[in-house]
């Protein structure tokens, strides 16, 4: 089952990022999740976003202190 995550006004893409899965880079995930908001470069509130299970290989993980 598809998880979902629903914006505050003014986040980012890699903010979103960073705080599922503790790295920014990652926001291409979110992107090809959700296609039809890709052209937004600041959400607004209340947008529902897919959210896709993705596995983060062990060496790509942040260290214990970096994750949040």
């Amino acid at each position: 089952m598809p998880k979902s995550y629903n914006t505050t006004q003014g986040q980012a893409w890699d903010q979103i990022a960073a705080e599922l899965w503790g790295r920014e880079d990652h926001l291409h995930h979110l992107l090809a999740a959700n296609p039809k908001h890709r052209h937004l470069q600041i959400l607004p509130a209340d947008l529902k976003l897919n959210v896709p299970d993705i596995s983060i290989p062990a060496e790509e993980e942040p260290p214990p202190w970096q994750k949040r």
